[in-house]
């Protein structure tokens, strides 16, 4: 986590070294959540190893799967988090995932004592804009087998230890649809 934050080039020595002390372990089993929809989330995980999956269900039960955090990034129920109501979605480990932990807290009293701690969180806020950009426009300009290409060129080693379901659910398409698309990839 310090690699990861030490790489936006906003924090000091001095400042990086305050986050130790704060941090906590977390190891989620496969299926156990980070956060469950109508819960408060007061917390932002990084993902040291595995992969979780934040989503939200519709009235009729369905599961959306919106978004899917690989390691070496952070995750948290963003809205719950800035405003302190309840979660609307969930996050829930597809594998084994081993989470450091930041309390809300924690993160607020270093950053009312340091200009660069409130330019990182926003730069943070910023890149969770720019992603959620990002999906939208790949959801309107391109097609399926594309956004599957992209994920599979991005994250190859991790697209096996997602099920289909929830694969094809973040891509925007039926399991059955995945499925055409992989074996036409495949021939």
């Amino acid at each position: 986590m310090i690699n990861y934050l030490n790489s936006f080039n906003l924090l000091s020595d001095n400042e990086l070294g305050q986050i130790s002390p704060h941090l906590t372990v977390r190891v989620l089993k496969k299926g156990e959540y980070f956060i469950k929809e109508g819960r408060i989330c007061s917390e932002i995980a990084f993902v040291k190893s595995g992969i979780l999956r934040s989503f939200y269900t519709k009235d009729n039960g369905e599961e959306i799967t919106y978004c899917i955090t690989f390691e070496n990034n952070l995750s948290t129920a963003y809205s719950s988090y800035i405003t302190g109501q309840k979660s609307p979605e969930s996050i829930q480990a597809l594998t084994r995932t081993d989470l450091l932990i930041l309390k809300k807290e924690d993160i607020e009293r270093m950053s009312e004592n340091s200009l660069n701690w409130m330019k990182l969180l926003r730069h943070l806020a910023e890149q969770q804009y720019v992603e959620m950009e990002r999906r939208i426009f790949s959801y309107q300009k391109e097609k399926a087998n594309e956004r599957y290409i992209e994920l599979l060129n991005e994250h190859p080693d991790y697209i096996r230890h997602i099920p289909l379901q929830y694969l094809a659910s973040y891509l925007g398409i039926t399991p059955r649809h995945l499925s055409r698309i992989r074996k036409e990839l495949s021939l």
